[in-house]
């Protein structure tokens, strides 16, 4: 596990690149990483584009606020998958436009927003539900999340954005900026594209070691 001031260079690092190439705007967004004794969290209301590593909120394991700049208010949902899945060591939020725009336009299932299109997609990101409308922060989204944070690497929110979670920073960063370029893809498809098929996922699966 990287040390605590690498995981805030990093985080730093993240919410700049993600704001300057417009996945996020404004005080929009989150990031956090699992430390061995708790948590790194970007502030409440903080622009990811530019963000101070020492402002940056550490939290304890049982939630209690260490040091730093107030945490986000999606701490919780950001708590539930650490407690849920160990492998989780980042996880990343956005309102990246052409996602919150692919739920105002109509997803493609409520169990997966899009279909497999790409095998990056399949490799790199996988099914991505859909969690309906609630406001930001809701504890009943948190809970949600929690109950799937096993079997996917993300959920959308419906008209606010993903969340994406990986090993690190920078794998649950690229992971989100592969499945924004998915959905940009597939609403600038005016005759949408039919899905991989069933045997070309299940091969991508095998080979690369993911799931759908």
């Amino acid at each position: 596990m990287s040390n605590e001031n690498q995981l805030r260079e990093e985080i730093c690092w993240a919410g700049a690149n993600l704001f300057q190439r417009g996945y996020t705007v404004g005080t929009a967004g989150n990031i956090s990483a699992r430390l061995e004794d708790g948590w790194l969290i970007t502030p409440t209301d903080a622009c990811l584009g530019r963000l101070d590593p020492a402002k940056i909120a550490k939290v304890s394991t049982s939630g209690e606020w260490v040091s730093g700049d107030k945490p986000s208010k999606t701490l919780q949902l950001h708590r539930q998958v650490y407690d849920r899945n160990a492998e989780a060591g980042a996880v990343v939020h956005t309102h990246s436009t052409h996602l919150v725009g692919l739920t105002l336009a109509g997803v493609w299932q409520q169990e997966s927003i899009l279909p497999p299109i790409t095998p990056y997609q399949v490799m790199k990101v996988g099914r991505i539900p859909l969690i309906s409308y609630q406001r930001p922060g809701a504890a009943d989204v948190a809970e949600q999340v929690a109950r799937l944070a096993l079997e996917v690497r993300g959920v959308m929110l419906e008209r606010l954005g993903p969340v994406i979670w990986g090993k690190n920073v920078a794998t649950a960063t690229a992971a989100l900026e592969e499945l924004e370029e998915t959905a940009r893809l597939w609403l600038l498809s005016a005759d949408k594209p039919e899905p991989l098929s069933q045997a070309a996922v299940a091969e991508l699966c095998e080979v690369f070691s993911t799931r759908w």
